[in-house]
């Protein structure tokens, strides 16, 4: 991994006057082996919500000093954060539209990636000059090791109203958030293969970032928007499969990466709808709302009661963090990098920063002159391979 000396030591000056020792370098824990014997494609994917300069304000984080929360420092702080772990992919959340497009992608262009973005949908309502503050999704790629085919936006709100079949809850509770879900459709360049691969072999990966709603009280919000986008994933993939599978029989499937920040625990509807596949229809986070009829037009409905997905997928986090948000009022588990797991090999990931370095200086919570966001980045590194699916036989990516 390499560091942009310019951004590190500009953050080390910046904090010479803080007396806090910089926390400790966060370990990488290997997890698996790659196999050498067959040609393989490793992939980094980085995960991480930066904290919008609107919503970094001294009144939700007055722990911070003041200095500390201002863009201009934290903005480089950022940077230098994500050029010195060198993802060949990452998803940011809570990106400013300005900052995207006169910030973000312009720097990381020099760094040889490519990148889109889409804000929240109340930008489309906005005037030119006020859409500039709202913020959204972005995916980078590695420009020499993938090529991006397409690009898709998944509005929550438009779905709902599209759903909603005039329910009062649909329309008053979930259609309301603004929330987005962003999806970059990329194939592999022959330049990230190693040990060879027949050049007519491109692997298509469809990686999507999301973010889900905020508030605790609006848990069935929360579970409705991650069915649609679900939903909306599996349109995206049949359609592609079947456009790939006319172009070329021998394509192997489309593999799937789903990463945001989902603003929900791991014992939450959500994310026990992404790693079981499957959520009863009478969830506790439904809230004993009337969604049922309504969601039976979103999720597939195998069994009776109960709503499923066609996704195998497996949290690469699972047990390792001890929160991935840390403030003062909360601390706990709610990004997440899934992948389906039987086409796709975690080979190593980033670890906790160690709860030692917070509790021996008393860091109430962050952003701190030392991390520049609530939130803590993911780093996983994962192994790609042509030959993963020899097990799905229907030609999709690992269906239930």
């Amino acid at each position: 991994m390499q560091s942009d000396s310019s951004s590190l030591n500009g953050f080390c000056a910046s904090v010479r006057a803080v007396r806090v020792p910089l926390p400790p370098g966060r370990p990488w824990i290997p997890l698996s082996r790659p196999n050498k014997n067959i040609p393989s494609c490793p992939v980094t994917v980085m995960c991480y919500n930066v904290l919008c300069e609107k919503y970094a304000t001294t009144q939700m984080y007055g722990y911070c000093p003041s200095w500390a929360l201002t863009w201009e420092y934290r903005k480089k702080v950022i940077l230098g954060e994500i050029r010195h772990y060198t993802a060949d992919i990452i998803t940011l959340q809570e990106v400013e539209t300005d900052q995207f497009y006169n910030f973000f992608l312009p720097e990381l262009k020099k760094d040889g990636y490519d990148g889109i973005f889409s804000p929240k949908s109340r930008a489309k309502t906005m005037s030119e000059n006020d859409k500039k503050r709202v913020d959204g999704c972005a995916i980078f790629f590695r420009a020499i090791k993938f090529t991006l085919i397409k690009e898709h936006l998944i509005e929550f709100n438009q779905l709902a109203m599209a759903n909603s079949s005039g329910s009062d809850d649909m329309l008053n509770r979930v259609m309301p958030r603004d929330n987005i879900g962003l999806a970059a459709l990329l194939k592999t360049n022959e330049t990230a293969w190693e040990n060879s691969l027949p050049s007519e072999v491109q692997q298509p990966i469809l990686v999507c970032t999301a973010h889900i709603h905020w508030d605790p009280e609006f848990c069935d919000v929360k579970l409705i928007q991650i069915m649609m986008l679900a939903s909306e994933l599996n349109n995206i993939l049949e359609d592609a499969n079947r456009n790939y599978r006319n172009a070329n029989q021998q394509q192997p499937p489309i593999q799937l990466l789903l990463c945001g920040d989902f603003n929900s625990l791991p014992d939450s509807g959500v994310i026990e709808f992404l790693s079981a596949g499957k959520v009863s229809s009478d969830h506790q986070d439904f809230k004993d709302l009337q969604y049922k009829t309504l969601l039976q037009k979103i999720s597939t409905c195998d069994r009776p009661n109960e709503f499923t997905h066609s996704f195998k997928l497996s949290s690469a986090y699972e047990n390792i963090m001890p929160f991935t948000n840390y403030t003062f009022n909360f601390k706990g588990i709610i990004d997440y990098i899934f992948y389906t797991r039987h086409t796709m090999t975690p080979l190593g990931l980033l670890g906790p920063l160690a709860p030692e370095w917070f509790k021996e200086n008393k860091v109430l919570g962050c952003p701190h002159p030392h991390i520049p966001s609530d939130h803590f980045p993911l780093l996983v590194e994962f192994e790609l391979s042509p030959n993963a699916h020899q097990n799905n036989s229907n030609g999709l990516i690992s269906r239930r």
